[in-house]
């Protein structure tokens, strides 16, 4: 046997044994719990960021369009009391979440926690100027048929206002 061939019956075993090592490591990742709790955490970011930003978003020229989309982002006691409110009225605001963090994860109870910070374009009626603002916001969130869904959403205080 030449020394070309004994190096490259080498090199073939050695890919095949890290070809080996590579299937073994895939297989013992797919069953990590940590794993699992990461994708989680990410499904919980995903829909928390949309509907947040849904529920401190307001259309005033189509009212009732609004309330559906709050109520279609809620569960619990927050979507009753959407319910309740009723479709009001006021300057639209358009509203995107530019960051957010979970807090925490249940997954048994199908429960979480989220931050985020939501800046909200409000455009007056008529002529008037844009105006934009910074909110912190904190959601206790649920896991429902829909996805995960705000069941509170409250606003944070900055520094020390209270």
């Amino acid at each position: 046997m030449t020394a070309g061939r004994a190096a490259a019956r080498a090199a073939l075993a050695l890919a095949a044994l890290l070809c080996s090592f590579a299937g073994w490591t895939y297989a013992q990742t797919r069953g990590d719990e940590d794993l699992a709790h990461a994708r989680a955490r990410e499904a919980v970011l995903a829909d928390a960021t949309r509907r947040v930003a849904e529920l401190t978003s307001f259309d005033a020229d189509a009212p009732g369009a609004a309330r559906e989309s709050w109520l279609r982002a809620s569960t619990g006691a927050l979507r009753e009391e959407l319910a309740r409110a009723g479709a009001g009225t006021g300057p639209t605001a358009r509203a995107h979440v530019t960051a957010a963090a979970v807090t925490a994860l249940d997954r048994r109870a199908g429960t979480a926690e989220l931050i985020a910070t939501v800046e909200v374009e409000t455009r007056p009626e008529g002529e008037g100027a844009a105006h934009t603002e910074r909110k912190r916001l904190e959601a206790l969130l649920e896991w429902t048929d829909g996805g995960w869904k705000p069941r509170s959403l409250a606003a944070v205080p900055v520094g020390g206002e209270r």
